[in-house]
């Protein structure tokens, strides 16, 4: 019976030497395996840097927040403030993004007139890729062949003056309610900034679709459009960590994309709506809008880069936003 237990004890502290020796050798693989990996990426980092020009000089960013706890409201004069310590132009993170900030009429005239092509391109922040078709519109769409086609479309076709001429009678009709309006409340307090600002949108809804959408109809569409134009432009204009931590973007923290996406879906309906009007009453009148104008457009445009309604509806939304 003891040399039982005693063969037993034997195999079993055997078998425990012989586990152990297999963590050691398993826990060594795994430590020659992962340092080997963090030297390739240090190497591959420090290569990759080598490759790239400094960035230009600028405030020291914190690790993760980069110069974003700095940021005055102000920033006008916060950046000129800056300049005057680090040059005209700078370097500022905005969380792990790189913003560059110039403050020179001779840098500017480089950026946007002599180098322009060069800096045509935009990073869509992640609201604008939801609500504006995936950035399929001229504001967000990189420089080339698209961007050019519906360049042309907006200046040669849309914003062109025999174009603008078409629709003077919306616009003059608009502006005449707009006085009838505020005359017909002499004596009367009258928010005159509002009401400006209710003309102009509905100068931009005649424009877009005057002669599509008729009587109270319209007033409802405009409605809901300017309904959803507010909301549009505040998620637009909110800060969002999805834009300043493209890692983070799927998750959506702030819930901006989700309700970007909505709202996305209340325009499109609002488009599809005038565009199936439009084609159902489309006699040939002389009062034409730009939907109309799109429509044409499209049924015209080049095979190479052709205009679809996806570049229609996304227009339409820019316009309507600016």
């Amino acid at each position: 019976m003891f040399q039982f237990f005693v063969n037993t004890f034997s195999n079993t502290a055997s078998i425990s030497a012989n586990l152990n020796d297999q963590h050691a050798r398993l826990f060594l693989s795994s430590a020659i395996c992962g340092l080997t990996l963090i030297w390739f990426a240090l190497m591959f980092t420090k290569k990759s840097n080598k490759k790239q020009p400094p960035l230009p000089p600028g405030p020291k960013p914190l690790p993760l927040v980069g110069n974003l706890l700095s940021v005055d409201p102000e920033l006008p004069a916060y950046f000129t403030n800056l300049s005057r310590t680090y040059g005209p132009i700078m370097t500022f993170w905005l969380g792990k993004k790189a913003g560059i900030v110039i403050s020179t009429t001779r840098l500017v005239r480089e950026v946007l007139k002599d180098q322009d092509t060069t800096f045509a391109n935009r990073d869509v922040p992640a609201a604008a890729r939801e609500i504006a078709y995936g950035g399929s519109d001229i504001v967000w769409t990189p420089y080339g062949p698209e961007w050019r086609m519906l360049r042309k479309v907006c200046v040669r076709e849309m914003l062109s003056c025999a174009t603008l001429d078409t629709v003077y009678a919306l616009r003059r009709n608009e502006l005449r309610q707009m006085i009838k309006y505020i005359h017909s409340q002499a004596g009367k307090q009258v928010n005159v900034g509002e009401q400006l600002f209710l003309s102009v949108l509905n100068v931009i809804t005649n424009m877009l679709w005057g002669g599509t959408v008729k009587g109270d109809e319209r007033a409802g569409v405009g409605a809901e459009f300017r309904k959803v134009i507010t909301e549009i432009t505040g998620f637009l204009g909110m800060p969002n960590l999805s834009d300043f931590y493209p890692g983070l973007a799927r998750f959506d923290l702030q819930g901006i994309q989700k309700k970007s996406k909505v709202l996305a879906q209340r325009f499109d309906a609002i488009f599809e709506k005038m565009i199936a009007q439009r084609r159902l009453n489309d006699n040939g009148s002389e009062s034409k809008d730009f939907l109309q104008f799109l429509l044409q457009l499209k049924g015209q445009g080049d095979a190479r880069t052709p205009l679809t309604m996806t570049h229609i509806k996304a227009l339409l939304m820019v316009i309507s936003a600016i």
